[in-house]
């Protein structure tokens, strides 16, 4: 038993957790914004950041003895983010973040490049984007041919810091969730491939080892444990508590799917991202385009905001008076629309009023996402429970209607720093074994996220009416935008 601490460095702020390493009860907390001078870039929002101020961030919210006492530390931090390192070990330029849209070209490069979709699928899993990586090496190679020639390290956030927590040694490490992202390891192989690094960058470079879920990387100067770290969705879903048979939907405006696997899944099409998480098992990922904007711009629409929607679509009925909107508003991912815009249909008198057009909002955005889950269901995901993440997932529409249009036993957590918990939880998995209290194979046994459970009931029934009237609009609409293996209803 110890006091661990688990350190969360996202794209705007440092939260540390501190818990007990048996049961993951919460002990103290610090936070702390990541300084604006930090970042660098022009106009909207940054792309690229001074990752020392990280350290800074870290400093102030590790300020006041937060961290007295604890033994070993976990780190979590934003994915798709790019540093490189000259061979002294001083970066290169300012990180790239995952949000820099400039490497779009770069990636269709690269797809093009080895061969089309299903080729980078069965490579690493998944297919290029410019978020990732891989990508940027490309763009970078492209705009800034002196920065890649002169790169001799490529490290990701989580890295960097586990790195500079353990005072910059020689040996630089991740693990499999963050390597999973990156466009040059395989989820399914646990290797790299140097070559798509070399084809990105023109050149090699050294890349960190991936470390097992459990193994320590490290100590520090002062003797505390450092495990792997991870992404932050990795890290998410450790604190969330998930396992098989379990998918997490995080309604952003767009919205990521992703469930707990027993293997990766080389999907062909690229509609499935094969991560691996942070405990051996695997994350696939399904993305839509288009979740909680779906709901803002109805609320615009009509003259309200998403409280004053949600309250509007619970005075309609299931299946709106057969208002249905295919909610494609910015292009769409799953299914692979990325051109297409948004359709209302079933317009007649008796159902052109506000609260069934609000209803159909929802019903599209969850119908979306059902859609996506049923292309991990297609490829023998079990979904027994989902957790519902973000705002939206608190307004009381999406929560009468998620169970039956998800098919599934639905779960809203409280809010909580879910990646910091699932980084001190990795932390005290690996001092448990170092320790020798624990084994490799099987974490620490905290307590689940405390959550909000709704069950479909007798209502499963409605749902399946109300997702075939979608699908019949759907498939009217973009025959065959799934393929002869689309959703199962």
């Amino acid at each position: 038993m110890g006091i661990v601490a688990g350190l969360d460095s996202s794209s705007d702020y440092t939260r540390i957790v501190v818990c007990d390493s048996g049961t993951g009860a919460v002990i103290r907390q610090g936070y702390a914004p990541h300084p604006g001078d930090g970042y660098a870039g022009t106009g909207g929002r940054r792309t690229e950041i001074d990752p020392q101020s990280w350290l800074v961030s870290l400093g102030e919210a590790a300020a006041g003895g937060v961290l007295e006492g604890v033994q070993a530390i976990g780190v979590s931090s934003q994915q798709h983010t790019l540093l490189t390192l000259d061979a002294a070990g001083e970066l290169v330029r300012p990180a790239l973040l995952g949000n820099d849209k400039r490497a779009q070209a770069a990636a269709a490069d690269l797809v093009d490049a080895l061969g089309g979709r299903a080729a980078w699928a069965e490579a690493v899993g998944s297919v290029p984007e410019a978020a990732q990586p891989v990508a940027k090496l490309r763009w970078l190679a492209r705009n800034e041919p002196e920065s890649a020639a002169r790169t001799a390290t490529i490290l990701q956030p989580h890295d960097w810091l586990v790195w500079q927590l353990m005072g910059r040694p020689p040996r630089k490490t991740t693990d499999r969730g963050g390597a999973s992202g990156t466009g040059y390891w395989s989820a399914a192989t646990g290797a790299y491939r140097p070559d798509l690094v070399e084809l990105a960058l023109r050149r090699q470079v050294e890349l960190p080892d991936v470390l097992g879920p459990a193994e320590a990387a490290g100590y520090t100067p002062e003797g505390l444990l450092i495990s792997p770290g991870t992404g932050e969705t990795m890290a998410a879903s450790f604190g969330l508590g998930v396992g098989l048979g379990d998918a997490v939907v995080s309604l952003g405006a767009s919205g990521s799917i992703f469930a707990v696997h027993h293997e990766a899944l080389v999907d062909p099409t690229g509609t499935i991202t094969s991560f691996a998480d942070a405990t051996g098992m695997h994350l696939p990922v399904v993305h839509v385009s288009n979740a909680a904007r779906v709901l803002r711009g109805t609320a615009e629409l009509l003259g309200t905001d998403p409280d004053g929607l949600s309250l509007l679509a619970l005075k309609s009925t299931p299946g709106s008076h057969g208002l249905v909107l295919l909610p494609y508003l910015e292009g769409e991912r799953t299914p692979y629309l990325p051109h297409t815009a948004g359709t209302l249909s079933g317009l007649r008198r008796e159902s052109m009023k506000p609260e069934h057009l609000a209803r159909a909002a929802f019903e599209g955005m969850l119908c979306g996402i059902s859609d996506a889950l049923d292309v991990l269901r297609g490829r023998g995901v079990q979904v027994r429970r989902v957790f519902l993440l973000g705002s939206a997932a608190a307004l009381p529409a999406v929560q009468a209607m998620a169970p039956a249009l998800l098919g599934a036993r639905i779960v809203i957590p409280q809010p909580a720093d879910y990646a910091a918990l699932g980084a001190a939880r990795q932390a005290a998995w690996a001092l448990g074994v170092a320790q020798g209290t624990l084994s490799p194979q099987e974490p620490p046994q905290w307590q689940g996220a405390a959550a909000e459970v709704l069950d479909p009931g007798d209502e499963l029934a409605v749902g399946q009416a109300v997702r075939q009237q979608y699908a019949a609009v759907r498939e009217q609409t973009y025959p065959g935008a799934f393929g002869p293996s689309g959703p199962a209803y």
